[in-house]
């Protein structure tokens, strides 16, 4: 009887596998043996996908970047509009993997996925009146926010123990323990009342008012 075949080693296997390890595990579980062994090969096997294992990361972090919708802003829209949407969009894409965040908050690099997000909200805002230099301000401003948002939950970081806030020293912390029962009503609540004071504040600041 034939032995059966592994499966093929591509790009997208290899991706796909080094993206579910670290959304199960973390950044730091992810090494080209790690891999290599998750995947039923030897390690050299990489290698003629990828030189490095930053490729495979950049490439990691690029199929995340992919995610995220622009569209409002290539569409011409209303630049509120267009950063409200990336905004959103672009949060979901990485709560959806938040161990890749700190590996994608270094910037887009060389990434495609990630270099045409940027140029599409950067464009975006520029032609709706901008300044260059406030429009990347802007953005950073939106990526330092979604990124924040995206890699911790202020509701979980209170623990649901009545007693660790005693009054005589905490004395407005009577319902900080009820917090973990709502931690997507209060992060995506606190996500939605920054994202609107952001943009509200900008629009103040538009050129066009001026």
């Amino acid at each position: 009887m034939a032995r059966p075949r592994k499966p093929l080693l591509s790009r997208e296997r290899i991706v796909t596998t080094a993206l579910a390890l670290i959304d199960a595990e973390g950044l730091p579980a992810l090494s080209t043996r790690r891999l290599a062994a998750e995947l039923g090969v030897s390690g050299p096997s990489l290698y003629n996908h990828f030189t490095t294992k930053d490729e495979i990361l950049d490439a990691v972090a690029d199929t995340v970047m992919a995610k995220v919708d622009v569209s409002t802003f290539q569409a011409g829209g209303d630049w509120r509009a267009g950063l409200r949407d990336w905004a959103r969009s672009y949060r979901a894409a990485l709560a959806a993997h938040p161990h890749i965040v700190p590996f994608l908050a270094q910037g887009p690099g060389r990434r495609p996925a990630a270099l045409k997000m940027a140029d599409a909200a950067f464009g975006g805002m520029v032609e709706a009146g901008w300044p260059p230099a406030q429009a990347t301000r802007i953005c950073a401003m939106v990526r330092y926010f979604v990124a924040g948002s995206a890699l911790s939950s202020f509701a979980r970081g209170f623990v649901d123990d009545p007693g660790a806030y005693d009054p005589a020293d905490y004395p407005h912390l009577g319902q900080a323990h009820l917090l973990p029962e709502h931690q997507r009503q209060v992060d995506e609540g606190a996500f939605e009342d920054g994202l609107r004071a952001l943009v509200d504040g900008l629009a103040l600041q538009h050129p066009e008012r001026r």
